[in-house]
């Protein structure tokens, strides 16, 4: 029998004795092999493997080792480096102490390869020739947006984070250093900048951070919001510190802390700051230096001689980012005002500005303009667009109707009450405020002619007081009123566009789940809304200039719960019309126009954002053939003058001149809507039935609301076809983004 020669077998044979004694009888030479027939004998050393020494005897001798080979042992094992057990890591730590610089070539803050990367800057190629000559300390790096951002970045927020990165580091505007993002509401503005700051803070292609401070200054209603969009978007690998509010010494020493930061390791790297409290501590903030500012709602900066725009100017920081989704508001020089402070000298002085661009662009818009006129205006056009696009960014909203549902704005014309109209007819006669207009220029009665007409479109209750008072223009008007009037108690039947509201909120609240949003300038309009709410028994809330900042926040997270019970948001424009997300409702009724389309647009702008769920209506209420349609022509013809200057329409239409624009004091009782007449519509007839356009032509081009004119049959809008049944006067208009999303 053959035995194993495994050492572990041995060692359980040796302490037996016999088994010992067994093996060492035993050789292998000895054990009879089979051999095959014919064969010759062979010896022993013919089955042993070349390649393996035999086994060694196991004995339980210990042995003795030289004490010098012991002590070159372990100092051979202590010599060894210690190496962190790091997947992918490379370059070793050597025998260096912490702290101290690593050695070697310098690497980006994250992998530029890996799938979804958004690289802001890629080093050049260098041959290896060149590889040998540079110093490794000084080969530029990648520049890679963190993981964390890139990758809830869509694709057109992810073209604003390079266009803003390239813009600051004067890549593209060699010695300029600013921009302005121009995008429309709800296009992630504040997700592109808070990513640009985090890479300006951690990166740059010399391997170190471009900025150790950044500050963001914001209307007081945002700064709370920019806060948790920062914590949001960061998850608290940040601290920001946000300041609206406190005494006087204690805002300064927070200030002077923040400015006193210095290093890399900043404790608070961003300050979030409003306007206001910066104006009045300005002082503070210009003793240092600040690596990057960002003004949001940065159209406040349109006048270049106020306080605040002075204080900023002041501030010592190359890099301005500046967030407007409506850069022209009024005019072009105060479009040139936000480029001069970004990027100063571009575009000259003001003086120079206005003789060489605004002055030949808005004659060559005006419907009266001749040939010669027209085609110097195009040119001046297309050299400052030509200038002013290399450092401003504009994206429309309709990149949104990808990821939002659909959104459809309705114009409409609601017809003056009896009494409205001999209120207004008697207002004119008296007043004779048309007669005040001379030569463009409106006196301060006239403004206030303004106002009250635009009262009484809304209501007759908001001039009651002045036609008891017999101020100017309502003397002998009381006689109007109907006997019994009463100012407490809201009769909406005395008002057009009240009577329709009444109409859509309980359409709107018996047949769908839907929340209404109510929008209006004037705060005596609010109170209007909140009698008819009372009455009707809706639950609402109110957001006015009253309202505290912390408590609208709070406000505005309960109203969006789908708990809550609140079935109307009422909101002042003037208020919070900028930056509010009010997504829990999907229908918004703007009561009134405003003369800056941009706060129109801003305030219709809450229900459509991220995260809403259902198909949004909006409903521009106006009063037929008054002086609301009349602002709302001013509102177009500004609106064209952006999409020419911000959005490069070339082909806009010149519905209205300057002239047909003052006649404000006019009352047109026989059209349905004066607006509708003066574009010229060739998509109707018959009143407001649906045709298809002319081959060639559109209803409109600069007016996308009036994309289509249509009466009941072209209602999409179960509440308007219920209120239109309900033998409501009006006439509407609307624009669809369904179209854009290609849905028939």
């Amino acid at each position: 029998m053959r035995r194993s020669l495994a050492p572990s077998q041995l060692a359980k044979r040796k302490p037996g004795g016999d088994a010992s004694e067994d093996d060492e009888d035993w050789h292998p030479e000895a054990t009879p092999k089979k051999r095959k027939p014919g064969s010759e004998s062979q010896s022993w050393e013919c089955y042993l493997s070349p390649f393996r020494k035999p086994l060694a005897q196991l004995t339980n001798r210990p042995h003795c080792l030289d004490s010098s080979k012991h002590e070159a042992f372990i100092r051979s094992i202590l010599s060894k480096p210690f190496k962190v057990p790091i997947p992918n890591y490379q370059g070793s730590l050597g025998l260096r102490a912490l702290g101290i610089k690593r050695t070697g070539v310098r690497s980006a803050l994250h992998d530029p390869f890996e799938e979804g990367a958004l690289v802001l800057y890629e080093p050049p190629l260098l041959s290896a020739h060149d590889q040998l000559k540079i110093d490794k300390d000084k080969v530029p790096i990648h520049v890679v947006v963190d993981p964390v951002l890139s990758r809830v970045l869509r694709p057109h927020q992810r073209e604003g984070v390079k266009f803003l990165w390239e813009c600051v580091t004067s890549r593209r505007i060699p010695g300029s250093h600013g921009c302005i993002m121009a995008d429309e509401m709800g296009l992630g503005k504040t997700l592109q900048c808070i990513t640009l700051m985090w890479t300006l803070l951690r990166q740059s292609p010399d391997g170190k951070p471009e900025i150790d401070k950044a500050m963001v200054v914001s209307p007081s209603s945002l700064v709370k919001n920019w806060y948790n969009e920062v914590g949001k978007w960061l998850g608290g690998r940040i601290q920001p510190l946000a300041i609206d509010g406190g005494s006087k010494d204690e805002i300064d020493r927070k200030l002077a802390g923040f400015m006193n930061q210095r290093g890399l390791r900043v404790p608070s790297p961003i300050l979030i700051i409003s306007y206001e409290t910066f104006r009045l501590h300005a002082e503070v903030l210009q003793k240092g230096s600040v690596g990057l500012v960002i003004c949001d709602e940065g159209h406040r900066l349109k006048n270049s001689e106020n306080q605040t725009y002075q204080a900023l100017d002041g501030l010592n920081t190359p890099r301005r980012v500046l967030i407007s989704g409506t850069p022209i508001q009024n005019d072009l020089l105060e479009y040139f005002s936000l480029v001069h402070f970004v990027n100063s000298g571009i575009l000259g002085t003001a003086q120079e500005f206005k003789k060489h661009f605004e002055i030949p662009i808005l004659k060559g818009r005006d419907a009266d303009a001749s040939e010669v006129e027209r085609h110097k205006g195009e040119e001046r056009l297309k050299e400052l667009i030509s200038i002013v696009n290399r450092c401003l960014i504009r994206r429309t909203s309709d990149i949104l109707s990808k990821y939002l549902p659909v959104k459809i704005e309705q114009v409409v014309c609601c017809r003056l009450t009896p009494l409205q109209t001999e209120l207004y007819k008697h207002f004119l006669k008296q007043a004779k405020p048309a007669e005040e207009l001379k030569e463009g220029k409106i006196s301060v009665s006239s403004l206030s002619s303004i106002t009250s007409l635009k009262k009484l479109c809304n209501h007759p209750a908001l001039i009651y007081e002045k036609c008891v008072e017999e101020e100017e223009g309502f003397a002998g008007a009381l006689e109007l009123f109907p006997a019994g009037y009463s100012p407490k108690s809201l009769e909406s039947q005395l008002s057009g566009k009240m009577l329709v509201l009444d109409y859509i909120l309980a359409v709107t609240r018996s047949t769908s789940s839907d929340k209404v949003v109510l929008v209006s300038n004037y705060t005596q309009t609010l109170d209007l809304f909140e009698k008819l709410c009372r009455t009707r028994r809706y639950l609402y809330v109110r957001l006015d200039g009253t309202m505290s900042i912390k408590k609208r926040a709070k406000i505005v997270e309960r109203f969006n719960s789908l708990s809550s019970p609140e079935f109307v948001f009422m909101l002042s424009s003037k208020a919070g019309g900028c930056g509010l997300n009010l997504i829990g409702a999907n229908r918004l009724i703007m009561f009134d126009p405003d003369w800056n389309p941009a706060n129109d647009e801003q305030a219709m702008a809450r229900v459509w954002r991220d995260g809403q769920k259902k198909t949004c209506y909006i409903y521009r209420l106006l009063s037929t053939g008054t002086i609301e349609e009349k602002i709302f022509q001013r509102q177009t013809h500004k609106k064209a003058l952006s999409s020419c200057v911000v959005d490069e329409e070339q082909d806009v239409e010149r519905h209205f001149s300057l002239g047909e624009l003052k006649e404000l004091f006019t009352l047109n009782e026989t059209t349905a809507s004066d607006t509708h007449d003066k574009i010229k519509c060739r998509r109707c007839v018959n009143g407001h039935q649906v045709k298809p356009p002319p081959e060639g032509s559109d209803c409109t081009s600069d007016l996308s609301q009036w994309n289509h004119c249509a009466d009941k049959r072209g209602l999409q809008d179960s509440v308007l076809k219920a209120t239109w049944d309900a033998a409501v006067t009006f006439t509407f208009h609307h624009h669809s983004h369904e179209e854009q999303r290609g849905i028939p």
